[in-house]
């Protein structure tokens, strides 16, 4: 402890004309039952770090991110080019990727209609319906999708999803689920319900905002209110629909 409550040493070593030599700086505190050091990068080294990351290797082992599936299927034409060098007397079995078929590629130019599928749980809504635009009730807010939109998944929230064809408009009032938007103009919405707006009961839906507002207001625990709270923001939705 004749150092006093902390000194510095500085382990310097220099050797003139290599400029890559690092300088490290120890600060060692010597106060009773505590042992600690830290390590200072000099600016040669932040120098050589940057040199570093720029050289050629690095950046060949980057890529791309994209959102779009391979078009074809080299897994599987692997898979069964190494099968045949094996059994060649025996067709190689069926995989999961040989029931697939591939995605679309992406065309070089906007195409002029945007294809819908609208799937439920039970039915499929529209399946391969070209349509101009369609106006999704997304969790950020309402979400206009054209042909050439750029990849995009949503979440949907109790509203009502338009479809536009030409001058005719369908509505949906979804309740909740995803739309998934390719590259390639296509727009796969999955729904868990979907009805459309002019089959919807004005006064039954009238009677269970009333009905919901009432359990909201006399709900004694946290789960009451939690559920009293999703049958009035679900009835509040359906009555804009019905109204806007």
């Amino acid at each position: 402890n004749g150092f006093g409550k902390s000194s510095i040493f500085s382990a310097s070593k220099q050797l003139q004309g290599n400029p890559s030599t690092f300088s490290f700086f120890f600060f060692i505190s010597l106060r009773p039952c505590e042992s600690r050091a830290t390590t200072l990068l000099s600016p040669t080294m932040f120098r050589r770090a940057s040199t570093l990351l720029a050289r050629p290797f690095l950046s060949a082992r980057t890529r791309s991110f994209s959102s779009d599936l391979p078009a074809a299927g080299s897994t599987e034409d692997a898979f069964v080019s190494a099968w045949k060098k094996v059994i060649p007397n025996i067709d190689p079995p069926k995989t999961p990727l040989s029931f697939m078929a591939p995605r679309p590629a992406t065309p070089s130019s906007i195409p002029s209609k945007l294809t819908v599928n609208l799937v439920l749980p039970y039915s499929s809504e529209l399946s391969a319906k070209e349509v101009d635009m369609v106006i999704i009730p997304a969790t950020t807010g309402q979400m206009g999708v054209l042909p050439g939109h750029v990849p995009t998944i949503a979440e949907l929230k109790p509203g009502v999803l338009s479809v536009h064809e030409g001058s005719d408009i369908k509505k949906y009032f979804v309740s909740s689920g995803f739309a998934f938007i390719h590259g390639n103009s296509y727009a796969d919405i999955i729904a868990v319900e979907a009805v459309p707006v002019d089959q919807i009961d004005a006064a039954q839906v009238q009677k269970g905002l009333a009905e919901f507002t009432q359990k909201l207001n006399s709900a004694s625990t946290d789960l009451e209110k939690a559920e009293a709270q999703i049958g009035v923001d679900v009835h509040s939705a359906l009555n804009s629909a019905l109204t806007g």
